[in-house]
């Protein structure tokens, strides 16, 4: 594989990287890079072929094409060799159509792309099957690279440790303790990362994470490293090819680090300037009212930008309050007219609740996104007739906290229906059959 890209600063310095050496920010001014492509040569095939090529692909049997971020490769990493691809079949995940549940939301065009089906359940494999074959690469190559590393709520480090196990590097993952749920905890352990629970929150680890990898002897994993941005933008191409590369009036996704709102942006302007689309969707960055420091910045227009100590949330994965791709994602949003919506604790609660009865099986974040959707609906700031995918970004059922409790009617703010109480009845027949007819003339 061959191709024209490069690093360039994210802030538009003229500072320009290859990709032979690790590095992370501008030399110019400590901003974060950004991948840029040769898009001159790119527009060599029609955006028709384009779409032809990524259907054949999408649809073939072919190893490296199991993978709907690979089958876009031109696109996304194009410099690595084939037999450095560190690859788990990721992407491809299903776009849903949720009418029920977007009738009771009021917007009866609702989508869900459930990128919780990914290898490791969220959509971090998108990025790190390119992060990780970049550094598997660099290691054939001769550049000495001992391990990599990355911060983590859980996912990240899930998806980290998987792929590198896949070719036998070493990762290493720095959690929050006590702030990661029991299921995701076990991945990273299962697959032999190196896991160390530090004393602080996700901001914190961010910080120590940095100075571990400041040498350069072991890679940065984490999302300021711009090569799991070019992954994740693979989301916005699918969803758009699977509604027959038609746009969605809005785009609602949870975040917390604020690089999915980047790759998202990334992805429809690539296919905005191949002539793929011709119009941008509205993106809602949505969060959680306790890890909220864009939507400060948002109400200030973005000319300031505090970070914040996140509190507490049930979303745990967006409990964060120094995002590191804070610029990135300010960026997007005035370019997409996009919006930053808080919610909580409650809100979610209730709304994710409303999913799963829905028959969508839902998680926090999710539980953020969607929330978000119901109050930019009652404020009219979407309409009742405008197609909305909300994108759910992990698999649910990794975290019962959140449905074990809103049914308990655990949390404040929660409206008290539809949560669903376990009955306990003796074993006895006419007991039950009695209850079972009482209980659906109710539903009635």
């Amino acid at each position: 594989m061959n191709g024209s890209c490069w690093y360039e600063c994210s802030r538009g310095c003229e500072y320009r990287a290859p990709f032979t050496g690790v590095t992370y920010r501008c030399r110019g001014c400590d901003g974060l890079l950004d991948v840029a492509h040769d898009l001159d040569s790119l527009k060599k095939r029609t955006a028709g072929d384009w779409k032809t090529l990524f259907a054949e692909r999408a649809a073939s049997s072919e190893w490296l094409y199991t993978s709907g971020v690979w089958g876009k490769y031109e696109w996304v990493y194009p410099p690595v060799e084939k037999e450095n691809i560190v690859s788990l079949g990721e992407g491809n995940t299903p776009l849903l159509p949720l009418a029920r549940l977007g009738e009771q939301l009021g917007v009866p065009d609702l989508w869900i792309k459930q990128c919780g089906t990914n290898p490791t359940g969220s959509f971090k494999d998108l990025g790190m099957t390119v992060l990780v074959s970049a550094a598997n690469q660099m290691i054939a190559t001769g550049q000495p690279i001992r391990a990599l590393a990355c911060t983590s709520i859980g996912d990240a480090a899930s998806s980290l440790a998987a792929y590198c196990a896949v070719v036998g590097i070493p990762a290493v993952v720095f959690l929050p303790r006590g702030r990661v749920s029991a299921a995701q905890l076990a991945q990273p352990v299962a697959h032999g990362a190196l896991v160390v629970a530090l004393d602080t929150d996700f901001d914190g680890c961010m910080k120590i994470v940095q100075h571990v990898t400041a040498d350069g002897s072991i890679y940065l994993a984490d999302s300021m490293n711009s090569l799991r941005i070019e992954g994740q933008k693979t989301v916005a191409i699918e969803l758009v090819q699977q509604l027959c590369w038609s746009v969605p009036d809005w785009i609602i996704l949870p975040s917390g680090n604020l690089g999915n709102v980047a790759a998202l942006g990334r992805g429809f302007l690539m296919m905005q300037e191949l002539g793929l689309i011709d119009r941008l969707p509205r993106i809602a960055c949505a969060l959680e009212e306790n890890a909220n420091p864009l939507d400060r910045s948002c109400r200030s227009g973005f000319s300031e930008y505090e970070p914040i100590t996140a509190q507490e949330t049930l979303a745990s994965a967006v409990q964060i309050g120094n995002p590191v791709s804070v610029e990135r994602a300010e960026k997007i949003l005035c370019a997409f007219d996009g919006v930053v919506e808080q919610v909580g604790e409650g809100e979610l609660a209730h709304v994710a609740a409303q999913a799963y009865g829905a028959g969508f099986r839902y998680y926090p974040q999710a539980g953020v996104a969607l929330a978000a959707l119901l109050k930019l609906r009652l404020r009219g700031e979407i309409g009742p007739s405008e197609r909305v995918v909300v994108i759910s970004t992990e698999q649910g059922g990794r975290r019962t906290g959140l449905t074990a409790g809103y049914h308990e009617q655990a949390f404040d703010g929660a409206q008290p229906p539809p949560a669903n109480k376990i009955v306990r009845l003796p074993a006895d027949t006419d007991v039950v059959a009695e209850w079972v007819v009482q209980a659906l003339d109710q539903l009635e």
